[in-house]
């Protein structure tokens, strides 16, 4: 068995950091807990994943205000780091 050297260790780590990052990402949504009314109108518009709220324009669901796009977006951070 080759040991690994600093440079292939932290590179490995790297690696591993970004799999469960992808992995975290693909929750469903019901696992940050919003209250339904938000995670009802999520689903209806087809977000039904964690990564879904990073890539996708909360701005266009009607019914959704400031106020709860900033709590989905701060628990959706929260839950899979950038």
């Amino acid at each position: 068995m080759s040991s690994l050297n600093d440079y292939d260790w932290k590179k490995d780590l790297d690696h591993y950091r970004k799999c469960l990052s992808y992995l975290e990402g693909d929750a469903p949504i019901q696992v940050l807990c919003m209250p339904k009314v938000i995670e009802n109108k999520l689903m209806k518009n087809g977000f039904t994943r964690v990564y879904d709220l990073r890539f996708e324009r909360l701005k266009e669901i009607k019914g959704l205000g400031e106020k709860r796009i900033d709590l989905i977006m701060s628990l959706a951070r929260h839950f899979v780091s950038s």
